[in-house]
Formats: structure tokens, sequence, C-alpha cells
């Protein structure tokens, strides 16, 4: 489950990161005076004005680019659980289970010796 948790997030980036760099090419050339990008006219209509604008261009860059970034943090982040989950397991592999550890709850019961009056309760019992 983990290497999947981690395997997606990883083809998440990978996904993120490549529109991220169509969008930015895109950007980039529009910038500088062409029209020939594939969001510019993407059904090849002959039309003069762009499909997708320069701001939405622009935006779509930018929210590649915070996904991308988002996607890699959660990716580090599953790697380093992954790390903690693979110590845990090996510190308590040695943990004692055998069928003598139990706890047992009782009721209490117990007289204060100045007043005479009863004490009622719960008596929580662990063995080892």
């Amino acid at each position: 489950m983990v290497y999947g948790a981690i395997g997606a997030a990883v083809y998440g980036y990978t996904w993120n990161n490549n529109q991220y760099q169509r969008a930015r090419t895109a950007f980039k050339r529009r910038l500088a005076g062409f029209t020939d990008d594939e969001f510019y006219d993407p059904n090849n209509t002959g039309s003069t004005t762009p499909a997708i604008s320069d701001d939405a261009l622009q935006s779509e860059q930018e929210r590649y680019q915070q996904d991308r970034d988002l996607l890699l943090l959660v990716s580090i982040a599953m790697y380093a659980l992954n790390i903690v989950d693979a110590n845990v397991d090996a510190h308590l592999k040695q943990f004692n289970v055998d069928d003598d550890l139990s706890f047992d709850m009782e009721p209490f019961l117990d007289l204060d010796p100045v007043t005479n009056n009863p004490s009622y309760g719960m008596a929580l019992i662990i063995k080892f």
C-alpha cells in the first residue's frame, strides 16, 4: 500500500511536470511573439485569435507548477513515513506477545481507616 501511494505521488509529479513544461514553453514562445504553439489554435482552423489567452496560459502554468511542487512534498512525506513504519516494525519485532500478558478490571472496595467510610471503584490489573 505504501509503495502504491508513493508510486501514485511520483506519477502525479511526473504528469504535472510534463503539463507544466508544455504550458511554460507555449507561454514563453507567446511572449517572444510566436503564434504556433499547441494552445493557440488546437484544431488548426486558421484562427487569428488564441483559443487560450496569455493570462489563462500563465495561470495554467502556475497551477501545474503548484501541483507538481505539492506532489513532490507528498512523495517525500510518503517515503519518510515508509522509513518510520519500517523502523517501528523492526523495533516491535522482538515485542513479547505471550499469553501471560493481560489486563483485567475488577471491582474495588476499600475502607478508610479513620472515618470507616467505604470507597468504591474499579481496579485495573496488568500482568507482565
